[in-house]
């Protein structure tokens, strides 16, 4: 059974755990790289697990017999009240398709509903066609904005976003 944890400082080094095997298995999947987050201390990792509490955000771990197997966060936009961003989503390989990728954005679309918000927006890597269906099948759908990949210039990276009403 699937179990949801708010991220926070007395489970940092589980985050920790799951961020740095999610950069390893999808580097181009985030903006961030494993090279960069291996080098930060435990300080570092009790902080960030710290913030993503705050009053604009809030993430999650998903959480099978003990071990964490999926991670997703929301933030609140700093341009526009009424979008969230959804960060940092990953679920293990081994434990896809069990309906985990949809619990995690359930959960972040229904912590952005709390925070009277509109829309839940991504991005998602040019190169990534599993995830864009996924995030389509939960009702996102391309907006025509993009940017380049920070990591690779070859990649764009490509807004989705959703309504929350």
């Amino acid at each position: 059974m699937i179990k949801l944890e708010q991220i926070g400082p007395t489970n940092a080094p589980v985050f920790k755990n799951i961020r740095l095997r999610a950069l390893q298995d999808s580097p181009t999947a985030f903006s961030s790289t494993y090279a960069e987050e291996f080098k930060l201390s435990d300080a570092d990792w009790l902080t960030r697990a710290s913030q993503w509490g705050g009053v604009n955000s809030v993430a999650y771990l998903a959480m099978a017999t003990g071990n964490a197997v999926g991670i997703a966060a929301g933030v609140g936009d700093r341009n526009d009240y009424q979008r969230a961003n959804l960060m940092s989503m990953w679920v293990a390989p081994a434990q896809r398709r069990l309906g985990i990728g949809r619990m995690l954005v359930d959960a972040v679309a229904a912590w952005a509903r709390a925070q009277d918000m509109l829309y839940l927006c991504l991005m998602v890597t040019s190169n990534n066609d599993h995830a864009m269906r996924f995030y389509q099948s939960l009702g996102f759908a391309l907006t025509g904005r993009n940017e380049p990949y920070r990591n690779d210039q070859a990649l764009l990276n490509f807004e989705m976003h959703r309504s929350l009403s």
